[in-house]
């Protein structure tokens, strides 16, 4: 068994976790993208979705930050879509989280999920940041609905 990814963000664990309940197979920030480079040819931006679905061969990009912050993160994912347009990348705004949430009844952590309070250091070090309890599968209620059509 594989030691749990520490997490960036508390959104992204609990994505994890209803990845996991239906037992979706997923890789946490596999993959690097290079996005810019200087004139000599050295990487100075990149794109790391935060995960790759193998068995759909999607990524899936989760931003729970305001609106008003999202625009950098477009502007990466649109120079993504223009360098490696054989990828296919799903970003979920923080309105279709918190609709996630609201649909699996997880009203009481859509607020501590969102936005910068849910935020860990930038580069987590050992021991810190979010990470998923080994028995994640049973925190998803088992009346649960079906997985979110737009995702599966």
């Amino acid at each position: 068994m594989t030691a749990s990814p520490i997490f960036a963000h508390a959104s992204e664990a609990e994505l994890a976790r209803i990845l996991d309940y239906y037992q979706v197979r997923w890789e946490y920030e596999p993959r690097r993208f290079p996005i810019l480079w200087n004139l000599d040819g050295k990487v100075v931006e990149s794109f790391s979705p935060d995960f790759y679905l193998p068995e759909l061969d999607l990524y899936v990009e989760l931003t729970t930050l305001r609106q008003s912050l999202v625009r950098r993160k477009n502007r990466k994912l649109r120079r993504l879509r223009e360098l490696y347009p054989e990828l296919r990348v799903k970003l979920l705004y923080a309105k279709d989280f918190r609709a996630l949430m609201l649909k699996y009844g997880r009203v009481d952590v859509v607020a501590s999920l969102m936005g910068l309070e849910g935020q860990t250091p930038p580069r987590p070090k050992p021991g810190r940041g979010i990470t998923l309890p080994t028995a994640t599968a049973q925190q998803v209620p088992p009346d649960a609905p079906s997985f979110p059509a737009g995702i599966r």
